[in-house]
C-alpha cells in the first residue's frame, strides 16, 4: 500500500504516521532523511542537493523529485511505503504524481489530518519537555496529555518530575506563522497539493482534534 501523509505542525501528524507503518508493515519515509542519506552517503543527488543548501537556497523540484523516487523504489519498499513531508506545495504534488506515473508507481491513499490553524498553533505552543524524559508527552492545550499539578506547579504526568521545559522553537510565534501559512494555503501550498489529490486518488479525512487514540481509530476504520 502505497500512502502519502499530510497535516500541519502540531496536528500529530508523525504520531499517526507511525501508528500506520505499524498496522501494515511499510518504511516511513520522511523527505529530511532522505536528504541527509543522500548528502552523507555523496550521491550525485546528495552533491547537487547539498551546493543548494550550502547557499541557503531550496533544493529545486527536479532533484529532490528522482531523490524521493529513488528511494521509494528501494528494496524495503516493495510491498508498500508512507511518504511524509512531501509535497510542501502544488508544483511539487504535480511533478510527484508525473514521476509516479512515468515509474509505474500507484498511490493508493492520500491521508489529510484536519486541524484548525489556531489549535494547531496552540498545540505546538503547549507542549511542555519533561526534564526526565522527552518522551512524556505534556501539553497544557490538549486534555488527554495535560501535566498534572502539584502545588500549583505543573509537573509531568506521566512521571511527576517538577521541571517541565519549552523548546525555542516551539514558542517562536513567526516562525511558527510562517510554516502553516504554506501549509493552509489553498492557492499555491500544501493545502493545494491536497487538492491536487483529491481529484485523482482516494483522500481519507481525519478529524485532528480529537485525542491520539481517538484520531488513530478513526484513520486505521478508514483505511479498512
Amino acid at each position: 500500500m502505497n500512502i502519502l501523509i499530510f497535516g500541519p505542525n502540531g496536528s500529530g501528524k508523525g504520531t499517526q504516521g507511525a501508528v500506520v507503518q505499524k498496522k501494515f508493515g511499510v518504511p516511513h519515509i520522511e523527505t529530511g532523511v532522505i536528504f541527509r542519506q543522500n548528502i552523507k552517503g555523496g550521491t550525485e543527488l546528495g552533491k547537487k542537493a547539498k551546493a543548494y543548501i550550502d547557499k541557503g537556497e531550496l533544493v529545486p523540484d527536479e532533484i529532490t523529485v528522482p531523490m524521493i523516487l529513488d528511494r521509494l523504489q528501494q528494496e524495503d519498499c516493495k510491498g508498500g511505503w508512507l511518504l511524509d513531508g512531501f509535497p510542501r506545495n502544488l508544483a511539487q504534488a504535480e511533478a510527484l504524481w508525473q514521476a509516479l506515473e512515468k515509474a509505474g508507481m500507484k498511490l493508493d491513499y492520500v491521508i489529510e489530518i484536519v486541524l484548525a490553524r489556531d489549535i494547531a498553533k496552540k498545540r505546538i505552543m503547549g507542549r511542555r519537555l519533561c526534564a526526565n524524559d522527552n518522551n512524556h508527552p505534556n501539553n497544557i492545550y490538549i486534555d488527554a496529555i495535560k501535566p498534572a499539578e502539584k502545588d500549583g506547579k505543573l509537573v509531568c504526568r506521566v512521571c511527576g518530575c517538577e521541571t517541565l521545559t519549552t523548546r525555542a522553537d516551539d514558542q517562536d510565534e513567526e516562525a511558527i506563522d510562517k510554516r502553516h501559512a504554506i501549509y493552509y494555503d489553498t492557492k499555491t501550498g500544501t493545502l493545494a497539493a491536497v487538492n491536487y489529490f483529491k481529484e485523482r486518488v482516494k483522500v481519507i479525512e481525519v478529524d485532528g482534534t480529537p485525542g491520539v487514540k481517538e484520531v488513530s481509530e478513526e484513520l486505521l476504520k478508514k483505511l479498512g
